[in-house]
């Protein structure tokens, strides 16, 4: 089993990446298709726009961002369905989340990396 691992998108290409995820609902400026070597763009994980909105990387609005996305993660048909791709991903080798945000600490792709690494750690156990 692989797992998940993060990655700004500006970030060069690695072979050790595995498969390529864009978890970004907006494409990242001024990187084109070719530089990202996307395995595909899962825009619908990510936050609802009113969340992004309300969010705004706000680091002191994380821990309540935090509980609300993962919120949405647990109760959006939509996003339950990629999580299950992704976990199958995961189940074949590593999988990296890639995300455009400036704060490598205060985004939603830190939180969407903890929940699935979570959900595939109770699957282990």
């Amino acid at each position: 089993m692989g797992g998940f691992f993060l990655k700004r998108v500006y970030e060069p290409y690695d072979e050790s990446d595995g498969s390529r995820i864009l978890v970004d609902r907006l494409w990242p400026r001024g990187i084109s298709k070719d530089a990202a070597k996307l395995t595909a763009w899962q825009k619908d994980i990510a936050p609802t726009p009113e969340l992004r909105k309300w969010f705004c990387h706000k680091p002191e609005l994380f821990e309540e961002f935090r509980t609300k996305y993962i919120e949405e993660l647990h109760t959006d048909v939509q996003k339950l369905k990629i999580i299950e791709e992704l976990k199958i991903m995961a189940s074949e080798g590593m999988v990296t989340l890639l995300y455009g945000a400036k704060d490598p600490i205060y985004n939603h792709a830190i939180v969407l990396q903890e929940e699935l690494n979570r959900m595939i750690n109770e699957v282990k156990a």
